[in-house]
């Protein structure tokens, strides 16, 4: 297959005209007008793909990654594709810094295995969000959900409207091996396995400060999160918004202990958004310099030694996100094999090593400091909240007090 060339500048219409597998990719997006066939071929002229993916947090390179995939499944010379009837389906999105690592080296050990199925993959940078899966997830017929899904994040795995309204019905099993998450994670305080063996867990993502000691002036370097709720940092935290998952996982854990105050108080303080990869360098920006950012933790390792900005792990713990694992039950015997890989100390180092996404494998060496804790939402908030609900209203809250509103 010819490598696809796209330019940021081209237009709507010039892509879905150019790539024929184009238009589905971008209508699974959220690109509903494309639909239209008129419309695609008026307004499609006038916008362009670069602007049009950047109003969906998509970067482009992301986008022709995923297009050469479609355009190479639609050719059926995507391994592990087949159209006999005994197949399992598996989908989901990676953490971009370890999608490839990963992809390798599961690739590697399908080739290897005998698994007496088809297994059918798609594994997304977690840049592409799951537009393309929901369709899929609104089903009421089970057997167009995946049989194994991966991703980060707590909306779309409460969300009743998606992976949520199957969790009442019993439909997933935990079938990871270990009767113990790593040690990083088991404590009288923090139990990250699901008491109802439903939901898998692999690792996580923790969201850590990064402070611009320059910037701080008078003020003293903020070891909490409740130092970063103060007056005295208004309208100088930048947040990471565009990442959802971790964004929302931030909004739930500031509610559940502060309450709305916390969602009003994050949203006075915040300043702007920025793509990690941006935070790392926003002491060289002249306009909009933000005293704190707050990220994933993989971006620290950027963080140029000698340089204003200092990584700061909250006292109070880092905020997760999950990397869940969820596993139909009536294909638990196929499926057991592929849980074993994904949860192996080879994946886990993987994780932990390579992204800095601690992993939930007692075997792996997360290499942090057991001074640093975390701060888990835990399972009995989750059941007794409508998280998607919730995360909707943390949302207007945190807008309109970022606005001035109240």
């Amino acid at each position: 297959m010819d490598r696809i060339n796209i330019d940021h500048k081209d237009s709507l219409f010039q892509v879905t005209e150019s790539y024929k597998d184009a238009l589905d990719l971008l209508i699974s997006l959220g690109f509903d007008n494309l639909k239209d066939e008129e419309r695609r071929r008026t307004l499609g002229k006038l916008v362009t793909i670069g602007d049009s993916l950047k109003s969906k947090g998509i970067s482009l390179n992301a986008f022709i990654e995923q297009l050469e995939e479609r355009t190479a499944l639609s050719e059926g010379s995507v391994k592990g594709v087949s159209n006999q009837e005994d197949t399992v389906h598996m989908a989901g999105v990676l953490p971009c810094p370890v999608r490839v690592p990963l992809l390798e080296t599961f690739e590697e050990w399908h080739s290897s295995q005998s698994l007496g199925y088809h297994l059918e993959y798609e594994l997304k940078a977690a840049s592409m969000g799951i537009g393309w899966l929901e369709e899929s997830l609104k089903s009421e017929e089970i057997e167009k959900l995946p049989d194994v899904f991966i991703s980060a994040g707590f909306d779309m795995f409460f969300d009743k409207k998606l992976f949520g309204k199957y969790k009442s019905r019993d439909l997933f099993e935990d079938l990871m091996d270990f009767e113990h998450y790593n040690e990083d994670f088991e404590s009288e305080s923090l139990r990250l396995r699901d008491p109802k063996k439903q939901y898998s867990m692999i690792g996580v993502v923790p969201a850590v400060f990064l402070v611009n000691v320059k910037e701080l002036g008078d003020r003293k370097m903020p070891r909490s999160w409740e130092d970063v709720l103060k007056d005295e940092f208004r309208n100088s935290i930048s947040l990471p918004v565009s990442d959802f998952d971790l964004f929302n996982a931030i909004l739930l854990n500031i509610y559940k202990i502060y309450g709305d105050e916390g969602i009003v108080r994050l949203g006075r303080n915040m300043q702007r958004s920025m793509h990690p990869s941006e935070m790392v360098k926003s002491h060289a920006k002249l306009l909009e310099r933000p005293s704190v950012t707050i990220m994933p933790y993989f971006f620290t390792k950027m963080v140029k030694k000698g340089g204003p900005m200092e990584a700061v792990w909250p006292e109070d713990g880092a905020i997760m996100s999950p990397i869940f694992l969820l596993t139909k039950k009536e294909k638990k015997e196929k499926l057991k094999p592929i849980v074993d890989f994904l949860s192996s100390k080879g994946v886990g180092e993987i994780l932990s090593h390579n992204g800095r996404f601690p992993s939930t494998n007692p075997e792996v060496d997360n290499r942090i400091s057991k001074e640093n804790g975390y701060m888990w939402l835990g399972w009995d908030f989750i059941e007794e909240h409508d998280l998607t609900q919730l995360i909707r209203r943390c949302e207007d809250l945190f807008n309109q007090a970022m606005k001035g509103e109240i």
